[in-house]
């Protein structure tokens, strides 16, 4: 190689190199005043940027409106972030992290050896506020600790364990994990995932209760339900605990093996409660009328009669037994139907006031009738009441005081009351029964109580008012 060419080569490589050394040291002076290249931060890119431009980026990403807080009831509470004034920026981790780089190391980002940095922001809000709005929430007005105790209460439902020692927030625990939330700009903090509940010890009298309360449970666990026709009454704990033998001071009595007993009187009570609430025999009724209005009807000899002696022995043996079972009590009377509406689709409606008389059979209208009742003026008036068909006669002679009046058909609904024909009269219905009436039977004429007679059933409701 000539010497022309080897001192052309050393010039241009010490150009080069100096162009280079050039370059680098005019990065390191753009850099100096800027994050050297390839700086990421809390994935931002801030190559060449400034503090401000970085930290406005930043903030962006921190659009927080606040902390909700979900108690254990579901109940949701807010700290918003406009309520405490809360103020969020990087401006001064940014100017440390700044301050540490060394421009003159740049070229470490550019072969590799820069990275993803994660800084926190530097968060303000006003404290007093803070805690005022903190300590204002429910779930932090609860007893304190000291003051929680274990009790057995009687309510609507049966007896009840009333444990304040279980399930209790622990407010410390609690305040400290609201207060990283927020500040961590967490969206939502549900307590009871947070572990913020806990159970609190128990002494030995605490201990004491909670075992009466086992025993009380399963005494109260009864599986008996009553059926009414179509209604039902289960023998719940709202009933039997009233069923527990207490002493004068109201205390449990407890037999030698340390169980609850049993007040017999009080299994008895129950069933006459219930009988009376269920019989209806000479019960007074609502009953919609043809004529469309609701009238009330009291006394008459239909309805259902509880056998109350057979029920008192049964739902003290079936309670004592344990028995899980719906059970259908014993009757001394039956109606057509069991429970309070007793009466059904089907029955014979005596309209007194306007002198009508109805057949309805599965709720359908058979037989619309004028008839003549009982005279009035002479105090013979027919009885209101529901009553009902007990018999069906043919070519009966009626007799009383003063009277033998043949009939081809009688359906008595009441003792010597009952439905039948009248050779004798030419008219029914108006007013004819108020001097002219009967001697307390419905008289009826003769083609439509043939009808009745044929279609009306012994058992069926006669439901008879003014």
């Amino acid at each position: 190689m000539s010497k022309a060419v080897l001192k052309g080569s050393v010039i241009g490589g010490l150009i080069i190199l100096l162009s280079l050394i050039a370059m680098y040291l005019g990065l390191v002076f753009y850099y100096d005043s800027g994050f050297s290249y390839g700086t990421w931060i809390n994935g931002v890119d801030c190559t060449g940027k400034s503090v401000n431009e970085v930290n406005e980026e930043l903030l962006k990403q921190c659009k927080y409106t606040g902390l909700t807080i979900l108690d254990s009831d579901g109940k949701s509470y807010a700290v918003l972030a406009d309520e405490v004034n809360l103020s969020v920026t990087f401006d001064e981790p940014l100017h440390l992290y700044l301050e540490g780089q060394n421009p003159y190391l740049w070229i470490d980002n550019l072969i590799g050896n820069a990275g993803g940095r994660e800084i926190s922001p530097v968060i303000r809000y006003d404290s007093k506020t803070y805690e005022q709005l903190i300590g204002s929430f429910p779930f932090f007005q609860g007893k304190a600790p000291k003051d929680r105790t274990v009790r057995i209460i009687k309510t609507d439902g049966g007896y009840a364990l009333e444990d304040e020692r279980t399930h209790v927030l622990n407010e410390e625990k609690t305040k400290e994990m609201i207060q990283n939330a927020f500040e961590n700009f967490e969206p939502v903090l549900d307590l009871e995932a947070a572990g913020c509940y806990e159970d609190l010890p128990l002494d030995a009298e605490m201990k004491k209760t909670i075992m009466l309360w086992e025993k009380l449970a399963d005494y109260q666990d009864c599986g008996i339900i009553y059926q009414f026709g179509e209604e039902t009454v289960p023998i719940d704990a709202g009933v039997v605990c009233d069923f527990i033998m207490l002493d004068e001071a109201g205390a449990f009595v407890l037999d030698r093996d340390g169980n609850l007993c049993t007040d017999e009187e009080k299994v008895y009570e129950f069933v006459d409660h219930l009988a009376d609430e269920y019989d209806t025999v000479g019960a007074t009724r609502s009953f919609k009328a043809t004529r469309g209005e609701l009238v009330t009807v009291k006394g008459g000899t239909y309805g259902n009669k509880i056998d109350r002696e057979a029920e008192k022995e049964y739902l003290l043996n079936a309670f004592l037994d344990k028995r899980r079972e719906v059970h259908e009590p014993l009757y001394l009377q039956t109606a057509v139907c069991q429970g309070r509406n007793d009466i059904g689709d089907t029955y014979i409606e005596v309209d007194m006031t306007n002198q009508m008389m109805y057949y309805y059979e599965d709720g359908e209208l058979k037989i619309e009738t004028p008839v003549v009742t009982g005279n009035t003026s002479l105090r013979r008036g027919t009885p209101a009441g529901t009553n009902f068909v007990y018999s069906k006669e043919r070519d009966r002679i009626l007799r009383g005081e003063d009277y033998a009046s043949p009939v081809k058909y009688w359906i008595p609904v009441k003792g010597a009351i009952g439905i039948h024909d009248a050779s004798w009269r030419s008219r029914y219905g108006g007013e004819i029964y108020k001097t002219n009436g009967s001697h307390g039977c419905i008289n009826t004429p003769l083609d439509k109580v043939a009808e009745l007679y044929e279609m009306v059933e012994i058992g069926t409701p006669c439901v008879m008012f003014y």
